[in-house]
């Protein structure tokens, strides 16, 4: 079975959503982007989350407008498989494919917590395998969680996080000291590799100033964190995909 996992300018869980499938479930998967109309004969098409296309509006409410939308709706249309992460759910509601719409929620703050789901219907490609009535237990917004041993299913705390980084980045080869925050660094640097120019780096970091960028590409030389992911083998997309560069004048 084939998956397809569209990008937008944007998106922020697409290579997350492409290696689960690749690595963990060992399925085919491309991704599609947002311009494309060819799904490439795909089986299932996957919505990922993110502000795609900065959403000033609200999700999605430009992002159904994208070409690849166009075809997504007819892939479904025909009985494809479409699933919504995250914000990708509402992109997916904005399009008609799904009924009703999103609202806020109550207390206007985000909200990181484990929730219950009840099984109400079973005749779904999504739902065959459960029983009717029986409860899943859903982490809503990034909630981290421990995925195997004892704890499976309990919350995953900084600590953990950053102790479970560095263990993956001494398997990756990076032998100088790690810390989640070098990743920002990291991908400011990558930007300015890619000839990004230095106020579009600012917004994408959500720096005030351009001083502080300046600190993120001198302070730091995260080089060998860059050569490691370079050297893993394909698919990669240049960090300056989905942002705005400046047009050069003739």
């Amino acid at each position: 079975m084939k998956f397809g996992v569209l990008v937008f300018p944007g998106s922020n869980c697409d290579h997350d959503t492409y290696n689960v499938l690749d690595a963990v479930a060992h399925q085919p998967v491309t991704f599609l982007w947002h311009e494309s109309t060819d799904l490439q004969g795909c089986d299932a098409i996957l919505v990922p989350g993110g502000f795609a296309y900065g959403d000033y509006l609200r999700t999605g409410a430009i992002a159904h407008f994208a070409p690849v939308m166009g075809a997504v709706k007819k892939f479904a249309a025909g009985g494809g498989l479409v699933m919504g992460i995250c914000n990708g759910f509402q992109i997916l509601t904005e399009s008609g494919l799904l009924p009703g719409a999103l609202m806020r929620n109550a207390g206007l703050k985000y909200i990181c917590k484990q929730v219950h789901l009840r099984t109400e219907t079973t005749d779904s490609p999504f739902t065959a395998s459960l029983s009717p009535g029986e409860v899943l237990q859903m982490p809503v917004g990034p909630l981290f969680c421990v995925i195997d041993g004892r704890t499976r299913g309990r919350a995953w705390y900084a600590s953990a996080a950053r102790a479970a980084l560095r263990r993956r980045a001494a398997r990756a080869g990076v032998r100088r000291r790690f810390a989640p925050h070098q990743l920002r660094h990291a991908h400011a640097i990558e930007l300015a590799r890619e000839g990004v120019p230095l106020n579009v780096i600012q917004r994408q970091l959500g720096h005030r100033n351009l001083g502080v960028t300046s600190i993120d590409l001198q302070g730091i030389d995260p080089a060998e964190i860059i050569e490691t992911v370079h050297s893993r083998r394909p698919p990669m997309i240049p960090a300056s995909v989905g942002l705005t560069l400046p047009r050069s004048r003739p």
